[in-house]
């Protein structure tokens, strides 16, 4: 009796598996939405950077991109959670440079307006940004609020260099005080 050879060939795999199994890896290594844990958390696995006190120290603003998109997150070190800031972050808006007041009632920060960086201010009590850099065309950058939320310096290339200058918002401002009294000038 004759026996056939056995064959040492390799079982064939389907090529659809490689794919799909491919696919999985690279759609779940990917994923830009953070679980409900890591959300809750100061640091994640997402970029976080370029972070900012607040006067007392109690709130930090950082840029993350952690919604896959950079925004600013603000993070109450006493309660050991993020703050909810509607108005603070836009879609589509390019966000840098957070910087806050004392108790972080003002969050000066640069972001992008037509093509042109701008600072822009955003103020928790009323809980709306606005752009307060409009009269400057040059570039400008590096924003920095003072305790009281009343200047903003920041860095502009009005001159053909970098110079540094200084926003008053005015004396009718409604300071960030540590204790919320408000003082006659």
């Amino acid at each position: 009796m004759v026996q056939s050879p056995v064959s040492r060939e390799k079982p064939r795999r389907s090529p659809w598996l490689s794919v799909a199994v491919l696919s999985l890896l690279v759609f779940t290594g990917c994923n830009t939405t953070p679980d409900a844990g890591e959300s809750a958390r100061l640091n994640s696995r997402f970029t976080e950077e370029q972070p900012a006190l607040s006067g007392d120290g109690r709130l930090l603003a950082f840029v993350t991109n952690r919604n896959g998109t950079a925004q600013i997150a603000v993070y109450d070190r006493d309660r050991q959670a993020f703050l909810t800031l509607p108005g603070l972050n836009r879609n589509g808006l390019m966000v840098q440079n957070p910087s806050l007041s004392r108790t972080g009632r003002y969050i000066a920060y640069l972001t992008h307006d037509q093509g042109r960086p701008e600072i822009a201010l955003y103020d928790q009590a009323l809980q709306r940004s606005e752009i307060v850099s409009r009269r400057y065309r040059d570039w400008i950058r590096n924003p920095k609020i003072s305790p009281d939320g009343r200047y903003i310096s920041f860095e502009t290339a009005r001159r053909g260099q970098w110079d540094v200058e200084i926003l008053d918002r005015g004396p009718n401002v409604e300071l960030d005080l540590a204790d919320g009294t408000l003082i006659d000038p």
